[in-house]
């Protein structure tokens, strides 16, 4: 089922080249940061809820750092409000992925672990696990109860004339309390609107643009695995690559299941700092 929702969707949309910023907002791809590159990026989640519950905004700040070829290390900064609400931290996520394969294979596998220091009050979206839980709780109560999970994702990429195929599948834990174990999944097909670049020096040209399509839900836990009573989500997304360093994205989510948030609303831009790891090497060489 799964595969065949991909294939629906590769010949649905025209969809992301692979030297540039995905489309994506949940999925991953194969691609690492570049070795000694620095990239910076927000990213504003507005959704819509169901059950006459309030309109949340959760910002997003994001810094990722290239160790290597093969290691990125990523770390997440996150914040919440609701209407007729507070506006609350709801915490910090430490991510690294890890290449096995140093060569572009047909299917590219990367090994994801993060762990996450956030609360309940958290409204971001980053990943869907588990079963469904929509509460009418102020933020201000929810940011009480801490959560300290670990996270694992095993991503498979691949690129198929111009395309990017993606599939993730997320294992959570809490272990701050005694819960089941929760899983989840992501997938994505992206490619660039031209995958000829025109020759011309613009910032509007079709090749500068890649368009993208994902899939991402809960898949229970292991006292109860499958999509029942599951958050379940479908989305468009778009990225502009204004030039080497910038590109702003969006992409609108659409609910799928009673438990799911009626409308996600996504918005991201993304600043690269090129061999940032050689500057800061040449300054600290300076002052010896």
């Amino acid at each position: 089922m799964v595969r065949a929702l991909l294939l629906a969707a590769l010949f649905a949309l025209p969809l992301a080249a692979h030297t540039q910023e995905p489309p994506y907002f949940v999925t991953y791809d194969h691609h690492l940061e570049e070795p000694g590159n620095l990239e910076i990026s927000t990213q504003t989640t507005f959704g819509l809820q169901k059950q006459q519950l309030p309109t949340f905004v959760a910002p997003l700040l994001e810094v990722e750092y290239g160790w290597n070829g093969w290691w990125t290390s990523e770390l997440y900064l996150e914040g919440a409000g609701q209407v007729d609400d507070t506006a609350v931290f709801t915490g910090w996520r430490l991510e690294n992925r890890f290449r096995p394969l140093r060569r572009e294979h047909r299917i590219n596998p990367i090994l994801y672990f993060e762990f996450e220091d956030v609360n309940e009050a958290s409204r971001i979206r980053k990943e869907i696990v588990g079963h469904a839980e929509q509460t009418g709780e102020s933020l201000a109560v929810l940011r009480r109860n801490k959560a300290r999970e670990v996270e694992g994702k095993l991503i498979l990429s691949s690129n198929v004339r111009g395309w990017n195929i993606s599939e993730n599948f997320i294992v959570e834990k809490n272990t701050t309390e005694a819960e089941a174990v929760e899983f989840g999944y992501a997938l994505g097909v992206a490619r660039p609107l031209a995958t000829v670049a025109s020759g011309k020096d613009c910032h509007f040209c079709r090749e500068n643009f890649i368009a993208g399509l994902e899939l991402y839900g809960g898949l229970g836990t292991t006292d109860d695995f499958g999509t029942s009573h599951t958050a379940q989500y479908i989305a468009p997304a778009l990225v502009w690559q204004i030039n080497a360093s910038n590109s702003v994205k969006a992409e609108t989510a659409f609910g799928l299941t009673h438990g799911s948030d009626r409308l996600l609303l996504r918005v991201g831009y993304t600043y690269e700092i090129a061999g940032f790891g050689t500057m800061v090497r040449n300054m600290f060489k300076g002052k010896q």
